[in-house]
């Protein structure tokens, strides 16, 4: 387990990405870093106007993400990110320039910025992809009754999972661990969680 030094979840909306990445952090003892969805100035704007603050959102969440990469690599510990560096780029920028609320000017620049952060970092040793169809998607944003999340159109999250399968399907940065997540409940029920311990042993076991 010494030779982990990264390891990511990654998933959309509403996945249960910070609560499995708090669980993990307690129980394999990581440090964590958390999306930063509590401090953003952007967010809550974004999502009441996202053509106007979709390019400031997302370079926010690159410099942010891109800090992160950094420390982790620079530190002696071992730790678990919620949600990565790729996901930005490949699944949320696209997207909204795809919907017509990122104009092809900030587009561009953006996935140039990216390019160029992108090749000065490591990828995760191990990435997490927590898998959810809509419904449960649904379910947990409702569940969790964040404001700002009240406005997003059904359209826009079928948009993002969409996004999420396919780069899925062709990841090649590094080691990838899939949990079909429908079906399970590892923030109330232990014998859930001690399953997705049991994919995550596994598959370090394998690694190293």
């Amino acid at each position: 387990m010494r030779s982990l030094k990264h390891i990511a979840v990654a998933g959309n909306i509403g996945a249960g990405k910070t609560t499995l990445t708090e669980m993990l952090a307690r129980h394999y003892h990581w440090d964590v870093q958390f999306e930063d969805t509590t401090t953003n100035p952007y967010l809550a704007d974004f999502y009441d106007d996202m053509h106007r603050w979709s390019f400031n959102l997302q370079i926010y969440f690159l410099n942010s993400r891109y800090d992160q990469v950094l420390k982790i690599r620079n530190g002696q510990k071992a730790v678990i990110q919620d949600r990565t560096i790729y996901e930005d780029a490949r699944i949320f920028a696209p997207n909204l320039h795809e919907m017509g609320l990122m104009s092809s000017r900030d587009f561009d620049n953006y996935i140039s910025l990216f390019g160029l952060m992108s090749s000065q970092v490591q990828p995760p040793d191990l990435l997490i992809y927590l898998k959810c169809s809509i419904p449960k998607l649904v379910e947990h944003i409702q569940t969790r009754g964040r404001d700002y999340e009240g406005s997003m159109s059904l359209e826009y999250l079928k948009k993002l999972n969409e996004r999420y399968e396919e780069w899925i399907s062709s990841y090649t940065h590094g080691n990838l661990l899939i949990i079909q997540n429908d079906n399970l409940d590892f923030k109330n029920n232990p014998e859930d969680f001690g399953l997705i311990i049991e994919q995550i042993d596994g598959h370090i076991n394998g690694l190293f």
